[in-house]
């Protein structure tokens, strides 16, 4: 298993994964603070035409190199505020 990095590090285009294993999206953005060191959520790309969708930090799960995970399972992404 790979070790946890920090949401510093989280780049466009990592996968985000739900709680199945199962691909929900990719990263479009990572929104917080760096100065403060503040992490306040993902927004996640989920297919071609669709809007990105804002992902809060407290459903994030783990956060490891190329990829994130999350406490949601793919239907509930539909749900989801977009940005």
């Amino acid at each position: 298993m790979a070790d946890p990095v920090s949401w510093l590090l989280v780049e466009r285009g990592w996968a985000v994964v739900g709680q199945d294993g199962k691909e929900i999206g990719r990263v479009e953005q990572v929104l917080g603070d760096e100065e403060k060191d503040i992490f306040d959520g993902l927004a996640v790309g989920t297919g071609l035409l669709g809007k990105p969708r804002y992902v809060p930090a407290e459903r994030v799960s783990s956060i490891v190199e190329g990829r994130i995970t999350v406490d949601l399972a793919k239907r509930d992404v539909a749900q989801l505020e977009t940005i």
